[in-house]
């Protein structure tokens, strides 16, 4: 999660996107990692889940992500959530909940719709995450 986190303030120091950090990792290595770039790229798409998991892709040339865990710092949106569970990664971590997106705990629950066999841990490092995206918002509101 510490290079999730890394990751997601780069956001927070670089760009004017929701801090959001992403690391996908294969046997016990990082092969992708990613912070939200929707904003910058003016692309609704460009989440940092959605970026790490096609950078995995390339690097290990296929689509399916099986032997793979992705690490985040904000429980995923549904449209991240249905990635991660097509590319078949078997293991989520997140950071702090989505309480107005979460499509993995919080508010839906996309993997028991979709019968996923994909393990969930949620509240990793939370403190650390929520205090990420508090410092974002409260820089955005000035």
């Amino acid at each position: 999660m510490k290079n999730a986190i890394e990751e997601a303030k780069k956001a927070l120091k670089f760009s004017k996107d929701i801090p959001i950090g992403c690391v996908i990792k294969c046997d016990n290595k990082i092969i992708a990692s990613a912070h939200n770039l929707r904003e910058e790229n003016d692309d609704i798409t460009a989440h940092a889940e959605i970026l790490a998991i096609q950078k995995a892709q390339k690097k290990l040339k296929t689509s399916r992500l099986n032997n793979c865990e992705l690490y985040v710092t904000l429980e995923p949106c549904p449209m991240c959530a249905w990635a991660i569970i097509q590319s078949g990664i078997k293991t989520i971590y997140f950071g702090s909940y989505n309480i107005q997106y979460g499509a993995l705990e919080s508010v839906l629950n996309l993997p028991k719709l979709a019968n996923s066999k994909i393990k969930v841990y949620g509240g990793i490092e939370e403190e650390t995450c929520d205090k990420i995206l508090k410092e974002f918002w409260k820089r955005i509101r000035k």
